[in-house]
């Protein structure tokens, strides 16, 4: 059996034991709304556990410019065997298949079990002539889904309502991504852990820049995922942190509570097709559904937020693009490091390109100030490197040296050799 999963709707990684013991009620105040969002943002408790969660986007080797369909996706799922580092196999609105790995103890640990399932992934789905590519975006196919689920039907009528019906559809069926996921830490943390999390994006967005073509155009952005985010309502993708940042239980309850809903169950998701902010539904200014909300229906409405980072009780980086298996590991290892073991080194070194988001988007590492963060930052991380993700470490520091974004080299292979090639050669 398929486990369905994305967009945040699926729980796959959870790095806190335990339910939090709530009951379904109605809300009737934004006042029980804000407090009920904050008492579940964060959970107070010691750093270390790392989980993981990797996409990969799925090409038929013989015809890449084919989507592989549902069945045919499902078929070879349904034959993996147990995975040896315990990922679950979840698919994508658009048929990219994702890693989900459990809290590992270390960053280490998390690294080597998604090595270990991504490989025995890998080996069945290029027996049944599929491949999985690590790229940003798309590179080759126009946007299209083949998810059966009524939550995606759902997703793609409020996005073409909204007016965004292009960007929608490219966000949920052509990006790909690495999700890091890290414990929120003591409390009295949390607000300098959280703004950390945030202020490294655009450094980390230029390291990791993947995505230079979207549905066989180059888009002149060295991340299209990031684009793509970027276009669409900042109300709903928008980081929830600014320079100002109140303390993150407070920061989340007002961007949940402002941004608009999405979908609701009556009782199959149905598609919000006007602007409702979740506050007007609760203070009963509008009746969805022909009802007040109940708290099911707010832990709903978080799963239809997508900033870059989103407090689930842990906290989800969400900003990496997908990078090669390279490269990846290297990527992940510097993150965590920075977030865990130098935390005051870091935010010194990011400071002045904390806010950088669409620049580092745009030209990545060509930009001086983000080329110079980048490169203080992998110094920082470089003491603690083990023996095992030493040679990644080489080849991510090697390429920021270089001043070059991950995908600097699958755009070149793309215009001497055409996209088609390129995918190919890129699947090995």
């Amino acid at each position: 059996m398929v486990v369905t999963g994305g967009m945040g709707y699926t729980v796959p990684v959870t790095l806190v034991d335990g339910a939090l013991g709530r009951t379904e009620q109605e809300l009737t105040s934004a006042v029980d709304a804000a407090l009920y969002i904050a008492d579940g943002t964060l959970a107070d408790g010691p750093i270390g556990q790392v989980g993981l969660e990797l996409e990969a986007h799925c090409f038929d080797c013989v015809d890449p410019a084919r989507r592989p369909s549902w069945d045919r996706i499902a078929e070879v799922i349904a034959c993996l065997p147990a995975l040896p580092g315990d990922s679950r196999v979840t698919v994508e609105p658009g048929g990219a298949v994702e890693l989900s790995g459990p809290p590992a103890a270390g960053v280490l640990g998390a690294v080597t079990a998604m090595q270990t399932d991504r490989a025995v992934v890998r080996e069945h789905f290029a027996r049944a002539g599929l491949g999985l590519l690590l790229l940003g975006a798309d590179p080759l196919r126009a946007p299209r889904r083949i998810h059966p689920g009524g939550r995606y039907r759902a997703m793609e009528r409020f996005f073409e309502s909204s007016g965004t019906g292009a960007m929608g559809a490219a966000m949920m069926t052509a990006t790909a991504s690495i999700q890091v996921n890290i414990d929120a830490g003591p409390r009295d943390g949390w607000t300098e852990r959280v703004r950390l999390a945030h202020a490294l994006g655009p450094t980390m967005i230029a390291i990791t820049a993947n995505s230079p073509l979207l549905a066989g155009e180059f888009t002149g952005w060295q991340s299209s995922r990031q684009q793509v985010w970027s276009e669409l309502d900042s109300a709903r993708c928008g980081p929830v942190l600014g320079v100002s940042g109140l303390d993150p239980a407070t920061d989340w309850a007002q961007y949940a509570l402002k941004a608009p809903v999405m979908l609701v169950h009556d009782p199959e998701p149905r598609p919000v097709l006007e602007w409702v902010p979740f506050v007007e539904w609760v203070q009963g200014d509008v009746r969805l559904g022909g009802r007040r909300p109940t708290t099911e229906d707010l832990d709903y409405h978080l799963t239809t937020l997508f900033p870059p980072v989103r407090p689930r009780r842990w906290i989800e980086i969400r900003y990496l693009d997908a990078v090669s298996d390279l490269l990846w590991p290297a990527v992940v290892f510097t993150l965590v490091t920075l977030l865990d073991r130098a935390p005051d080194a870091s935010a010194a070194a990011v400071e002045d390109v904390a806010a950088a988001w669409d620049t580092a988007a745009r030209i990545g590492l060509r930009d001086r100030h983000l080329f110079e963060a980048a490169t203080r930052c992998l110094a920082i991380a470089e003491p603690f490197v083990p023996a095992a993700l030493a040679d990644s470490f080489d080849r991510l520091s090697a390429s920021v040296r270089g001043g070059r974004c991950p995908g600097e080299g699958f755009a070149e292979n793309a215009v001497e050799m055409g996209i088609e090639p390129a995918v190919l050669e890129a699947l090995g």
